[in-house]
C-alpha cells in the first residue's frame, strides 16, 4: 500500500489507505474472494502476534509488524496473497521492523520461530495436543533451508518496503491512550489498572479487525475509542460533556471504531467456527488447494 500524501506527517500520526485502496487488492484482482482474503489476513496477523511473543518483542513493535503486514495486502499496487505466502510476509514484517528497533532480530531467530510455529508441534497454530511431547525434527531448519529462507526473507522485505514507498513510520495509540486516561483524571480511581488494562486489550485486538482499523483511522481515534469502550464496559463513570472532542475525534468516527472494537470478538468466533481443525491457508500452494476445493464444492468444472 503507497501511502497517502500527507502535507506535515506527524509522529502521532499516520498515512492512511484511501477508498480505492480500501475496495481493491491485489489479491481480489487475482481471484481470492473477499471472506478468504479476510481469513488469510486475520490469521496472519495472529502468526505475527505469536512470533512476537516467542521472540520476546515487546507489543509496540510487534504491533508495527501487523501494520505492515495488513498494509502490504491493501489496494491494487498491493501484494496478492495468490503470489506470497503469508508467512513469509508475516516473517518479513516482523523482521523489519524488529530491526528498526533497539532490539533487532538475526534472520536464524525469526526463521526459527516460524518453523516451530508452522509445525506440526506448534501448541500456538498447530494441531498438537497440549500433552504431546513437542517433535523437534518437525521444525528443524537444515543449513541449506534456512540459507534458502533467509534469501527469500531478504527478497520479500525489500517488496514490502517497495510497496509501502519505504514509509516505515508507524504511530501506535497505547502512548496517546494512557496520556487521554490522566488528562480525564481517572488514574486516581481504583479502577484505573483494571481500565487501562483493557483499553490497552481493545486496541491489540483492534490489529485483528476485518475493518482495518489502524489503517483507515489515526491513533488519537483509536485510544478514545478503546477509553470510551472500556470505561462502559467497566462501568467507569467519564466527563458527562462530549469529552473525545479535546482529542480531536468526531462522535461519528467514535461510534464506528466502538462498533468496529466491540465486533472484532464475534468475528473471531466466526472464523474458529468457519475452519475448524482446517488450516488457514499462508501459502500460494495451500490458497490455490482452497479455492480448488470450494470450486469443487459449488459443483464448479
Amino acid at each position: 500500500m503507497a501511502p497517502a500524501s500527507l502535507p506535515a506527517l506527524s509522529h502521532l500520526s499516520n498515512p492512511l489507505a484511501t477508498p480505492e485502496q480500501l475496495s481493491e487488492s491485489g489479491s481480489h484482482l487475482d481471484g481470492i474472494p473477499a471472506d478468504l482474503e479476510n481469513s488469510i489476513r486475520y490469521a496472519g496477523a495472529k502468526l505475527t502476534q505469536a512470533a512476537g511473543k516467542l521472540l520476546r518483542l515487546p507489543q509496540e513493535i510487534v504491533a508495527q509488524a501487523v501494520v505492515v503486514l495488513t498494509r502490504f495486502w491493501v489496494g491494487t499496487e498491493g501484494g496478492s496473497m495468490k503470489e506470497y505466502d503469508t508467512k513469509d510476509v508475516s516473517a518479513a514484517s516482523i523482521y523489519m521492523m524488529a530491526k528498526l528497533s533497539p532490539l533487532p532480530q538475526s534472520p536464524r531467530n525469526v526463521l526459527n520461530v516460524y518453523a516451530y510455529l508452522l509445525s506440526s508441534s506448534s501448541r500456538v497454530t498447530g494441531t498438537s495436543n497440549t500433552q504431546d511431547e513437542p517433535d523437534p525434527d518437525s521444525y528443524y531448519v537444515s543449513e541449506g533451508e534456512y540459507f534458502t529462507q533467509r534469501a527469500r526473507l531478504f527478497r520479500i522485505e525489500a517488496h514490502i518496503l517497495r510497496v509501502l514507498g519505504f514509509q516505515t513510520h508507524i504511530a501506535l495509540p497505547y502512548t496517546l491512550a494512557i496520556n487521554y486516561l490522566q488528562a480525564l483524571d481517572v488514574m486516581a480511581l481504583s479502577q484505573s489498572s483494571s481500565l487501562a488494562k483493557r483499553t490497552f486489550a481493545h486496541l491489540t485486538s483492534a490489529l485483528l479487525s476485518p475493518q482495518l482499523l489502524y489503517l483507515t483511522h489515526q491513533p488519537a481515534a483509536l485510544a478514545t475509542a478503546a477509553i470510551y469502550l472500556a470505561a462502559r464496559e467497566l462501568e467507569v463513570k467519564l466527563p458527562s460533556e462530549e469529552w473525545w472532542q479535546v482529542f480531536d475525534v468526531d462522535r461519528e468516527d467514535l461510534g464506528f471504531l466502538v462498533v468496529g472494537m466491540r465486533s472484532i470478538e464475534g468475528f473471531a468466533v466466526e472464523e474458529a467456527e468457519r475452519w475448524g481443525k482446517r488450516k488457514v491457508p499462508m501459502t500460494v500452494d495451500e490458497v490455490d488447494s482452497e479455492l480448488e476445493r470450494r470450486k469443487l464444492l459449488d459443483g464448479e468444472d
